[in-house]
């Protein structure tokens, strides 16, 4: 988690706050599979950090699908 923050320019309790709330997306039974998903999802993201204060993460223009986590393939 550490090489990534560092690795985007990010501080890594940002990248962390990140994270612990696209994690918890998941859980709520959000999902990035698609790009109408990823967009929805993305936006849960940047409204959910914003209110921590912390910038878009997605601001370099980066929208699909990065995320913290690949899509899960068995």
């Amino acid at each position: 988690m550490l090489r990534e923050a560092e690795a985007e320019g990010k501080a890594a309790s940002d990248h962390l706050r990140h994270l612990v709330i696209h994690g918890l997306l998941h859980l709520l039974g959000e999902d990035h599979e698609t790009e109408a998903e990823a967009r929805r999802m993305e936006a849960l993201e940047v409204a959910a950090l914003a209110s921590l204060g912390v910038a878009d993460p997605y601001a370099d223009g980066e929208l699909w699908p990065p995320h913290p986590f690949p899509p899960y393939s068995p």
